[in-house]
């Protein structure tokens, strides 16, 4: 089967910030269950110059390729619903996003751009059920998975090089936490952008993981815009399944939903708070045999069931499905793009000299309140809050404000 997959190949569509999670992942497993696959960066803002001819891309691509199955990770208002709908009603192939970030996410675009895909994936059990109650029913519950390539059987406490590790983006209380555990004389070995050891590529974090002790996770994700007490979301990450599929002893903070995936204390260890997860560190470091037995039974559950390769049979078999239900309700199906309904959107992407003046005093007064570092996306973050409260699913169109505005931003 040919697959399209819509995405980043670097994290945040940014070199620097090394190899993208989708990218390593879902293209390997997809390649290794047999499947054509073609790939359209849509995270690189350098690769187009607007997002018109971005989204083009994105159709000359499906006229091109005709593959079965469009498969896309969105960051936000990249491409447009008119695309989605344009591509889901032709009927050539199966659109399936996966969408990321759910626990938080679902109210200001989750809920909002799903209505224009045959089908869609989450993997927040919360979300799952605000799509249920929303009458979005070609919805997936899924789940982060591992690496079947990375699968590697666990070393010894004493073999590993690392006491504890930790890797992913220094953010929140991830460096006030490990920071306080530094003070209290346990050493964390961290990875990643904002890190002094700065980011890893993506080859090299099963390396680290396998070589540690304990390797910890955080479930904090982002945070909602909700004024000034807004709060946290907790979230099941990829990491919970990456670090027992490369071999690794697991110490995550709990998030719910988790049980359904591993036994605690038995296939993996889990803190709520601080003082918890020093507790357990100094446990399990001073018990290696426990620590050990652990890891390896985290290990054979993920081999087992918690691979990518068997998440992404489920999604696609999923896409396909919805994308016959769909198709039998519409009748017979043209297979063709259509350009004019596209051009229109095209046209209504363009940025008047109005919306071009707000840009600019908005960015100038950011910049004043926060410098010219952080000003342009202070500003950028300011339109596209007030975009999807005040125009709800219309800022991920081609009229959208942000769209129109920040295509240089991300």
């Amino acid at each position: 089967m040919r697959v399209l997959c819509v995405f980043g190949q670097h994290n945040y569509g940014d070199r620097a910030r090394g190899e993208g999670y989708e990218y390593a992942n879902f293209i390997p497993a997809l390649r290794r269950l047999g499947h054509e696959v073609i790939f359209l960066d849509s995270w690189n803002r350098n690769h187009y110059r607007t997002f018109a001819e971005l989204n083009r891309a994105l159709l000359c691509a499906v006229d091109k390729y005709r593959p079965e199955v469009v498969f896309s990770v969105l960051t936000h208002y990249e491409i447009w619903l008119e695309t989605w709908e344009i591509l889901r009603g032709s009927g050539i192939a199966a659109t399936v996003n996966w969408a990321t970030d759910d626990s938080w996410k679902y109210s200001q675009f989750s809920r909002l751009v799903a209505p224009a895909f045959h089908a869609f994936t989450t993997t927040c059990p919360d979300a799952y059920s605000s799509y249920q109650r929303d009458g979005i029913s070609h919805v997936l519950l899924t789940q982060w998975a591992a690496n079947a390539a990375g699968l590697r059987p666990p070393l010894s406490a004493g073999e590993c090089h690392f006491s504890v590790s930790f890797v992913g983006t220094a953010y929140g209380k991830r460096r006030t936490w490990v920071d306080a555990l530094r003070r209290r004389g346990i050493d964390v070995a961290c990875f990643g952008h904002g890190w002094p050891h700065g980011p890893v590529a993506a080859e090299d974090i099963p390396r680290i993981i396998h070589s540690s002790v304990i390797s910890l996770n955080f479930a904090n994700s982002g945070r909602p815009w909700q004024g000034i007490l807004s709060p946290l979301a907790s979230q099941i990450k990829a990491r919970m399944f990456e670090v027992p599929g490369a071999g690794g002893f697991l110490l995550t903070e709990w998030a719910n939903g988790m049980e359904q995936y591993y036994e605690g204390e038995r296939e993996v260890a889990v803190f709520r708070d601080l003082e918890e997860m020093e507790n357990k560190i100094r446990h399990y470091l001073a018990h290696p045999a426990q620590r050990d037995a652990i890891a390896w039974a985290g290990y054979e559950r993920t081999r087992a069931v918690h691979t990518y390769d068997q998440r992404l049979v489920q999604v696609l078999g999923f896409a396909l499905n919805q994308h016959q239900k769909y198709l039998a309700g519409q009748g017979a199906p043209t297979f063709q793009i259509d350009w004019d309904r596209f051009e229109e959107a095209s046209h209504r992407h363009r940025v008047n000299r109005r919306l071009m003046l707000v840009r600019r005093a908005l960015i100038a007064a950011c910049s004043a309140a926060w410098g010219s570092a952080i000003g342009p996306r202070a500003a950028r973050r300011l339109v596209f809050e007030l975009s999807w409260r005040l125009t709800g699913a219309r800022t991920y169109s081609s009229e959208g404000w942000p769209g129109r505005m920040f295509y240089d931003l991300r």
